[in-house]
């Protein structure tokens, strides 16, 4: 049986299925690249691969792990290149990519190896040029054709790039233990683990690299899974922190409106003693400002009366001038969550943006609540001089952690699908705009 086997993978063979298995995940993933920038350095990387593969190909088994690590190094650069993903996502697909390589040439060369030996084409070097290409068509077309498939069935690819360093131990191990107890044989076959017959020690390669493929997809199934379930209940968060401000807004509200009744009749008492123009003229400042207060923010909805009115106060106490020109009865038909969701955190958002500007005068916040047609339009713009980026339609967080934040938007988002509606971010001339599109209620 040891004569199936015409010699060890070619190098050629190897580096094919290491590009392959890249570009099964750089396809995957939010690129970096487009167009023939991307195809460009897919070539120069195939060529690089392939070159330095065959180039070491004959080497001493003293420099065979040296030059692994090197063609590892390869993948990670290229992926790294192309993908628009951070340090530890490109090295997880790295990991996956490798190992997934690893499995296709096996099996590639196990297969071609038995059809010879099986046709008896030992001899006939044209028919077996055209085996091999014929078979390493087959097997990578449908090899990385199935794993391609299997990735792009993941609802959010970012599931598999936004993890933390540490997190990438797991998938590194498997893919060590896997590469190790394949190639052992190769290196030591009087070990346990481990056989003399060619035979075996191909078949112990394709199996081990099959169930590391298996292992890393399970374990990719799974992280995707908790990915959602933590997206889930971070939005959750979300809105029940909305809600919970929305709450204490409006019992603070509630207090200074009682606390402005009672100035109003001490204000009526001041008056009926004789007093100089200057105080009479102070405390007409103080009744407009109460009159000016109690005038402000009466959308018709007491939700987002409440809301606006918390943001207001905050704005003014920042120096950001708030202006709002909103009909807030087309907004009965949305629950009271969903109100203080939307426009709690769209707010909080341009806030934030508009406290990062030095010149106040440049402090701009307008909010536009109306109907037009059977819709109803939210527009909520501010000035914002830096251009901001984007993936999936969302601007990118700011903050250090771009894993764990940036829900405040997708909240945003999640509320108006949740009726039927859109959202939709521009960022142009220093100015940023979220508008949201929701189907009015038929009455």
């Amino acid at each position: 049986m040891n004569a199936i086997y015409l010699s060890d993978i070619p190098r050629l063979v190897t580096a094919l299925a290491e590009w392959c298995a890249c570009l099964v995940y750089i396809s995957g993933n939010p690129r970096r690249l487009r167009g023939p920038r991307l195809w460009g350095v897919l070539g120069v990387g195939l060529a690089a691969q392939c070159l330095f593969l065959i180039l070491t190909d004959g080497l001493r088994l003293l420099f065979w792990l040296p030059c692994m690590i090197v063609a590892v190094g390869l993948m990670l650069l290229l992926i790294s290149l192309c993908c628009d993903i951070p340090p530890a996502g490109a090295g997880y697909c790295t990991v996956r990519a490798f190992v997934l390589a690893e499995f296709a040439a096996s099996l590639e060369w196990q297969l071609y190896s038995y059809s010879v030996y099986a046709l008896g084409w030992q001899g006939d070097g044209a028919r077996k040029g055209a085996l091999f290409w014929t078979i390493l068509a087959a097997v990578y077309a449908a090899v990385f054709g199935g794993m391609w498939w299997l990735e792009n069935r993941r609802a959010d690819p970012r599931a598999a790039t936004a993890l933390r360093p540490r997190e990438l131990i797991s998938p590194a191990l498997i893919a060590l233990a896997c590469f190790f107890l394949s190639n052992l044989s190769f290196v030591y076959s009087k070990v346990p683990f481990t056989s003399s017959e060619l035979t075996d020690i191909y078949n112990i390669r394709t199996l081990v690299d099959l169930a590391g493929v298996a292992m890393l997809y399970a374990y990719h199934v799974q992280r995707c899974e908790l990915y959602m379930q933590r997206e889930l209940d971070a939005i959750q968060n979300v809105l029940q922190n909305q809600y919970t401000q929305y709450r204490q807004s409006r019992e603070s509200i509630e207090a200074i409106n009682h606390k402005y009744h009672d100035l109003k009749h001490q204000i009526a008492v001041l008056r009926s003693e004789p007093d100089a123009a200057r105080r009479s003229a102070y405390l007409d400042g103080m009744e407009e400002e109460i009159r000016d207060y109690e005038a402000q923010n009466k959308t018709g909805n007491s939700v987002l009366d409440t809301v606006l009115t918390g943001k207001s106060l905050y704005c003014a106490r920042h120096g950001i001038e708030l202006t709002c020109v909103a009909d807030g009865a087309r907004l009965d038909f949305l629950d009271v969550m969903d109100v203080c969701t939307i426009f709690g955190n769209i707010l909080d958002n341009a806030i934030e943006c508009e406290l990062g500007i030095q010149d106040r005068e440049k402090r701009l916040i307008h909010l536009a609540v109306y109907g037009k047609r059977d819709f109803l339009v939210i527009r909520c713009g501010n000035y914002c001089p830096e251009p901001l980026q984007f993936r999936d339609g969302l601007p990118v967080t700011t903050k250090g952690d771009a894993v764990y934040h940036g829900y405040g938007i997708k909240s945003v988002r999640h509320a108006a699908e949740k009726y039927g509606g859109t959202m939709t971010i521009h960022d142009q001339d220093g100015w940023f705009e979220i508008r949201l599109v929701i189907p009015l209620e038929k009455k």
